[in-house]
């Protein structure tokens, strides 16, 4: 009888006790081995448990606790380490983390849209690149394309050691830029990638900022719009009522020897895509907020081309956004500059391509940015130009330059003032490094002048001196206004003598085509 009481007294209390949680202490998939930490700097380490969990942290010499809160997360600061390693990181809470292989340098994020994703492995010379790329002090790590509204507080990843058979799947502006990096520098660079193609810069800025901010009304109107009435599934069926008459469309083309229809494109669900707003924000870029860098450089602008003047206001907007929340202040940020794309124009026109350009130049405004021009590098029928090594080489200079000290030319030359006098103009320059310079001829290609008409001509040009430019037209009497690679695909050659191309510009403020585009 004891024991019968003893049984049923045991399964009362099992059923009536809380359930004791068991629980694994757990890392952001930013902590892996091979991991690079940012040099003479605090770095926060971050991870979840059971809420209240002490969780233990060593490295080295460090030793640091820390308490799951309510949420279960928790968060220890190491102490600045200098350049060096490998370390090992132990991590001891619910249960045992260790993390081997860890190196500290020179950390960097890689972001933008698809030239900052566009790899090694589809650059110029891949083949060479690969072979040589034996440098086991640079790591590597892709954050996956997600989507979220929500904050995503983790992400699948893991650092990855440079070598001849990982290096291509890399970024490769961020390979080439942390190449340069690491031999002058003679340290480990972690290059944190977390870049997706085709995004506009709006899927990158936190959703409440936009919403308060009167700039984008139109532009949240129209996508809340979309969350209300978008049906992907409707639109899935719909495609594949397209795509039946289409193949019996084909097939009666093929049959009376006509041309084919082209096929019905897919749809692709714009709920979670890389143009909705903060959708990229929650999905690719919270996970890693806060981890420890030296900065940013990023690639992007074409599909933001269309609203040029919005992305004005946008680009700066969404550095901020980065540094106010990343809470290591105003982390150098530098970027690239859009390529010469599309067809040449015969004649002097408008330009949605040089206004982005143009906003890109205007966020220089902000505190240690810069930004690689590359109007020389681009290619005509492809937006993704494969020459991804002098990308990388002239983020390298301005990084080199601005963080690191060196005493090198590190940007292109940029309009500082103009004067007009007896029917031509002339410009004054700012950053010259060691002087104007052409390429491939002497005189200086890429002009054009107008007058009080703000009809464009293309105009003659000759380098009075190192930092000094005159501009004429013996079509323009009267100039009012000089404009310099002015064009989706400029055909210019005006540089330093490190050849480095001039920024392009216009000394005029008249409306441009995508003034009213929101």
């Amino acid at each position: 009888m004891k024991l019968i009481r003893y049984f049923f007294l045991s399964m009362t209390l099992a059923l009536t006790l809380p359930a004791v949680t068991v629980a694994d202490v757990e890392l952001c998939n930013i902590f892996t081995d091979h991991m690079v930490l940012q040099r003479n700097q605090q770095n926060p380490v971050w991870g979840w448990d059971a809420p209240g969990t002490k969780v233990k942290v060593t490295i080295k010499d460090q030793k640091h606790e820390a308490t799951a809160d309510a949420n279960g997360r928790w968060q220890v600061k190491l102490s600045s380490m200098k350049a060096g390693g490998p370390f090992v990181l132990k991590i001891s809470g619910s249960s045992d983390v260790t993390i081997q292989d860890i190196l500290v340098g020179e950390v960097w994020v890689c972001s933008g849209q698809s030239n900052m994703a566009f790899t090694v492995g589809s650059s110029t010379d891949a083949d060479l690149e690969a072979l040589t790329a034996k440098y086991p002090h640079i790591r590597h790590i892709r954050v996956p394309n997600r989507a979220s509204q929500k904050h995503e507080r983790n992400f699948d990843g893991a650092w990855t050691v440079c070598s001849p058979e990982t290096v291509k799947s890399y970024t490769g502006v961020g390979y080439f830029f942390g190449l340069k990096i690491h031999q002058a520098l003679g340290v480990p660079v972690g290059l944190i990638n977390n870049s997706w193609g085709g995004s506009a810069a709006e899927a990158w800025v936190r959703r409440d900022i936009l919403e308060k901010d009167e700039r984008y009304t139109k532009l949240m109107k129209r996508w809340t719009d979309i969350e209300e009435t978008y049906n992907h599934e409707k639109a899935v069926q719909n495609y594949q009522e397209q795509l039946k008459k289409w193949q019996a469309a084909v097939k009666k083309a093929k049959a009376e020897n006509k041309p084919v229809p082209r096929r019905p494109r897919a749809p692709r669900n714009q709920l979670t895509g890389n143009h909705r707003p903060a959708n990229l924000y929650g999905g690719c870029l919270y996970p890693i907020i806060g981890y420890g860098i030296k900065g940013t450089i990023w690639y992007q602008g074409e599909s933001n081309a269309s609203r040029a003047y919005q992305y004005r206001h946008l680009f700066p907007l969404m550095i901020q956004n980065w540094r106010d929340d990343w809470k290591q202040g105003d982390f150098s940020f530098y970027w690239v500059s859009l390529a010469d794309f599309r067809r040449e124009a015969p004649q002097p026109g408008e330009s949605s391509w040089a206004e982005l350009r143009e906003a890109q130049t205007m966020t220089l405004a902000l505190p240690n940015t810069g930004e690689a021009i590359i109007t020389d590098l681009g290619e005509a029928d492809d937006i993704h130009p494969r020459n991804k090594r002098d990308v990388g080489r002239r983020l390298a200079r301005l990084a080199l330059v601005q963080d690191y000290g060196y005493k090198i030319v590190s940007r292109s030359p940029r309009y500082l003032s103009h004067t007009i006098k007896d029917g031509k103009v002339t410009i004054k320059f700012q950053d010259v490094g060691d002087g104007l310079d052409t390429f491939d001829v002497r005189e200086p290609i890429g002009l054009t002048i107008a007058g009080e008409d703000k009809k464009f001509v293309k105009a003659q040009g000759k380098i009075l001196s190192g930092d000094t430019l005159l501009v004429w037209s013996d079509q323009v009497k009267n100039p009012v206004a000089v404009r310099y690679a002015w064009a989706d695909n400029p055909v210019c050659n005006l540089q330093n003598r490190t050849a480095l191309p001039v920024t392009p510009f216009r000394t005029d403020d008249w409306p441009g085509i995508t003034i009213n585009a929101n």
